[in-house]
């Protein structure tokens, strides 16, 4: 079973609809011993990263997420959720990430080529840096996935699997042991997001 965790913030049930779709078990949850019985978690999330940080703390899920991912359970975060995995993000201010795993997460205004619009929203394609990771297992290079994000993660190279170009190179996909994330959507990227989501519902 895999657990999404409700904490107020996230595309939730269009994910769990996502998951159904390719056979999954998934429950959309905010209570701690079902996070814990969980095979796999998903962290969701959308908007700004400080308020969703606090309303994650807020409701206790941080340190349930924290725990479990100590553990070596299975973790991946979307989105907003992939930018809560690192040390910190600079989003009006900065505040603190979960720390699992090492970067940053710094705005696109400025960094990108004049012409080029922020929000980033849209498909790209993807280039695959690690092929050779089971979350890529049935991903190839130049697929398209859907994107929408004013801010990206930066200092993560080590751990990269994925970037996309939009004037600069966009971390896309990221992983470090047991904790993954995807900048883009899964569940709004047609049958590429579909075969990322089999495959961390194979790890």
């Amino acid at each position: 079973m895999i657990a999404i965790i409700d904490y107020g913030v996230g595309n939730l049930f269009s994910l769990k609809s996502s998951l159904a779709m390719i056979g999954a078990d998934a429950v959309v949850t905010g209570e701690a011993d079902v996070i814990r019985s969980a095979e796999r978690i998903i962290l969701p999330g959308v908007g700004a990263f400080g308020d969703a940080r606090k309303k994650l703390a807020d409701s206790g899920m941080d340190q349930v997420l924290l725990d479990e991912a100590a553990k070596g359970k299975t973790v991946m975060g979307i989105c907003l959720g992939m930018q809560m995995l690192f040390d910190r993000s600079f989003e009006y201010g900065e505040h603190a990430g979960l720390g699992l795993i090492p970067g940053e997460v710094v705005p696109m205004a400025g960094r990108l080529p004049a012409g080029l619009k922020v929000p980033h929203i849209g498909w790209n394609a993807l280039d695959i840096g690690r092929p050779d990771h089971p979350l890529m297992k049935y991903t190839k290079e130049g697929d398209c996935v859907y994107f929408v994000h004013s801010f990206y993660a930066a200092g993560c190279a080590a751990h990269t699997l994925a970037t996309a170009e939009y004037g600069i190179d966009v971390t896309a996909a990221v992983a470090k042991d047991n904790v993954m994330g995807c900048q883009f959507h899964p569940e709004k990227s047609g049958t590429v997001g579909l075969n990322i989501l089999r495959a961390f519902c194979e790890l």
